[in-house]
């Protein structure tokens, strides 16, 4: 009876911890930049994907004035609906995207934007991460 009474009182002070927000969770672990976009582009900005599904790279070269955008996936496998999409800010045509079924990643995607802001996007599955008028310059 007392291992009993001991066990249920170790279970409850661990749901109490964990409603509380005493126990931590493992951190979620972005995917990592591939290097897609080649030599010559750094990451400049980067924006997860939910539920830890991977990452969307918006890198920049500032030798020949271009941006790339690549989205990665956090766990590679089946292949399953991705994409990257980059445009200058307010410019909609100059809209390009990779747009397919991949187990890795989607990209890369260049546009020249040098001078001026962009706009970039991912999916992975039908969780799209979008982010606009960033990196301006």
């Amino acid at each position: 009876m007392r291992t009993l009474r001991k066990t249920l009182a170790t279970a409850a002070a661990t749901v109490m911890l964990l409603a509380a927000g005493v126990v931590a969770a493992s951190p979620a672990s972005a995917a990592a930049y591939n290097g897609a976009c080649g030599s010559g582009y750094s990451v400049v900005n980067s924006a997860p994907v939910r539920f830890d599904l991977g990452t969307v790279y918006l890198t920049y070269n500032s030798s020949n004035g271009y941006n790339c955008v690549v989205t990665v996936r956090t766990d590679p496998g089946f292949d399953m609906p991705m994409s990257a999409g980059l445009r200058r800010s307010g410019d909609p045509d100059s809209y390009k995207s990779d747009t397919g079924e991949y187990g890795y990643y989607a990209g890369p995607v260049y546009v020249y934007a040098s001078g001026s802001c962009v706009d970039w996007r991912g999916l992975i599955g039908n969780q799209a991460t979008e982010r606009y008028e960033t990196n301006c310059g």
